[in-house]
């Protein structure tokens, strides 16, 4: 990336601007936090407010002195590349720093209790106890909520919790337990792990107090005042949907005008709003404490926040692109087996895909102190896409009695498979639902969203 396209770049996770050295320690801050993070480059020379290039007097003299004072100052050692460069009459010195291996890095002299750094934006954050031990487990390629838990039996997983999340699936055996990541074996004993402990816990909130769901819904656009509220303690799986009915009714409806008929619309897409969920279930950091997984409802948009900044090595637009890494394997595991994740790293594809088709931005993400936060706003930006096959399938539907599979099939001219395929991506949208009591009863019909209730 050349000197001019990294100027067009705001200060941020990966790049922070100082006008000199004077000052070295806010500087050596910078690099711990970008090699706990995700990397980064620190560029000497250049006025962080003004973007002006100044440079700097003696660049050889500045290299040398950065490479003392990292080498005298930080620890373990870190080496980062530092660079010299020409821009017209002036000299620069940059220094980038990649994701270590040996995290987490800290400044030697006040220890690594109170000296071990993270990126958080364009701020460094001081890490505190949890954080350190995350930083540690990400080297060491642990989760966790793989630990084991020995001071408990296995006894503590809700077999039958387990058993009838799976039913649909298959029938389960204790055995499996042990494949899904529940139990483990440890100095010749079956204990929970820590995974096992959040999923299906029989006293999982006695030993992990945070790991629950908190909803409110607050008038306005900020929160100064609560509409509604709820708690929802219940194993994550429950409460996911829980929390979703709670977003589901307190969020403002669209309207759509069509044909002298009139449609309320989901404020955001349901698809979306599923998908924010269950990621901040399953990324949530739980050995972190003092605040659960929420989800706060306003008049322009829905939050969704968990415990936990990216793990090291990340950054928000490397999600955008698709890269993900799994906090939490067990609850990856389960939740993948269940179907509620589909591949790994498209969650976040999945929710700007189904913010795009109902003409809404993207979602927005951020990390906001040691939580992670993905905002879904509910202002329209375009109009919802649809294609012409769409299009007729939704004008088709447009009737208080609805239609079956067959039925839309034989309209547009699909196969019956390609068809439910399309009612599907309709329904995740919002734009479509379907009426009966499951995927094969044959009255199952579809209706338009908002037509559903006028058929009743």
């Amino acid at each position: 990336m050349s000197l001019e396209q990294i100027l067009r770049v705001p200060e941020g996770k990966t790049l922070e601007l100082k006008r000199d050295l004077s000052s070295p320690e806010p500087a050596l801050r910078t690099l711990v936090a970008f090699a706990n993070s995700a990397g980064g480059r620190l560029i000497i020379g250049i006025e962080d407010a003004t973007r002006h290039i100044i440079g700097v007097d003696d660049p050889l003299a500045l290299e040398r002195r950065i490479a003392n004072l990292v080498a005298d100052s930080i620890r373990p050692t870190l080496l980062p590349e530092i660079e010299i460069v020409s821009w017209r009459s002036a000299h620069l010195v940059v220094v980038e720093v990649h994701p270590s291996a040996l995290r987490p890095h800290y400044l030697k002299a006040v220890g690594p209790e109170r000296g071990t750094y993270v990126r958080l934006g364009s701020t460094n954050r001081q890490a505190d106890a949890a954080l350190i031990a995350e930083l540690r487990r990400s080297t060491s390629q642990e989760s966790f909520d793989e630990q084991p838990v020995p001071e408990l039996s296995s006894e503590e997983i809700d077999f039958a919790a387990v058993s009838q999340c799976f039913s649909q699936l298959r029938r389960l055996r204790r055995r499996d337990l042990v494949s899904l990541g529940l139990v483990v074996e440890h100095q010749g004993r079956s204990v929970p792990t820590m995974g096992g402990i959040i999923l299906f816990g029989r006293n999982r909130l006695a030993h992990l107090p945070d790991a629950w769901i908190q909803a409110a819904c607050f008038a306005g656009t900020d929160r100064s005042r609560f509409q509604d509220r709820a708690e929802y303690r219940e194993y994550p799986v429950h409460a996911i949907e829980a929390a979703i009915a709670f977003v589901e009714r307190n969020t403002r409806m669209g309207t759509e005008i069509t044909q002298l008929k009139r449609r309320d619309l989901p404020a955001v897409p349901p698809a979306a709003l599923r998908e924010a969920l269950v990621n901040a279930v399953v990324h949530a950091d739980y050995a972190q404490r003092g605040a659960p997984i929420r989800a706060a409802v306003f008049d322009d948009r829905v939050e969704v926040e968990n415990p936990g900044i990216l793990l090291p090595g990340l950054t928000i637009e490397e999600l955008r692109e698709g890269i993900s890494r799994l906090r939490n394997r067990v609850l990856g595991r389960v939740f993948k087996e269940l179907g509620f994740i589909e591949q790994w790293g498209s969650g976040i594809q999945r929710m700007s895909a189904a913010c795009a088709a109902a003409g809404l931005p993207p979602p927005e993400l951020a990390e906001v102190g040691l939580r992670f936060r993905v905002v879904l706003r509910a202002v329209p930006a375009t109009a919802p896409v649809t294609d012409p096959v769409e299009q007729e399938i939704l004008a088709f539907l447009d009737t208080p009695d609805g239609r079956s599979t067959a039925e839309v099939s034989a309209q547009v001219g699909l196969t019956k498979r390609a068809t439910q395929h399309r009612l599907a991506r309709l329904a995740e949208r919002g734009l479509t639902v379907a009426i009966g009591s499951g995927p094969q009863d044959p009255r199952r019909r579809w209706f338009r969203s908002g037509q559903a209730l006028l058929g009743s």
